[in-house]
């Protein structure tokens, strides 16, 4: 497995437990929320530490996401894994559609004007409510809309490249 198949993404964090039976609340940072679920083994990251679990059941509505975890059978084991982080190896996540990305298959890219010059590099992104924004590494301010074809014009992940038509100098102070 290449080390991009082996990156951990964090789809979401245990955030608390619901009844006595060992269920857990989880904050997903997945699209639509209940996808958390459908992952069938889970590594919890707590403290340095990580545990494999395996997801038993599932359900999502009204906000919530719900779990229940083999081996966790009570409310106080379902508390004792509150603020844990969900992640999985980049390798368990679904094929993308042509011209759908994972967020973590960005970061890291180089990003260059349609002139090659080099702008800098992601750093991560973020949802705005109207798009993806792609923030670049070195400063609150290197901020670039993610919109496909009028601003964002190629993305090699082979070449790790975005190409955007985005102006240097609107960084300047």
């Amino acid at each position: 497995m290449s080390a991009t198949q082996d990156k951990l993404v964090t789809l979401g964090r245990i955030s608390g437990a619901h009844g006595v039976k060992g269920w857990v609340k989880v904050h997903s940072y997945t699209e639509p929320r209940d996808n958390v679920i459908r992952f069938d083994r889970w590594t919890l990251t707590q403290g340095g530490e990580h545990r494999e679990v395996e997801v038993e059941s599932g359900g999502g509505g009204s906000g919530k996401v719900l779990a229940k975890l083999r081996g966790i059978e009570d409310r106080d084991a379902a508390l004792g894994l509150v603020g844990a982080n969900i992640v999985v190896t980049r390798a368990q996540l679904p094929p993308c559609e042509p011209g759908e990305y994972y967020w973590t298959d960005l970061e890291g890219l180089t990003v260059r004007d349609t002139d090659g010059k080099r702008l800098g590099v992601v750093d991560h992104l973020f949802a705005s409510g109207a798009h993806d924004i792609l923030a670049l590494e070195g400063g609150r301010n290197r901020l670039i809309p993610f919109v496909t074809g009028k601003i964002v014009r190629e993305v090699d992940l082979e070449r790790r490249v975005i190409v955007v038509d985005w102006d240097a100098d609107y960084w300047k102070d």
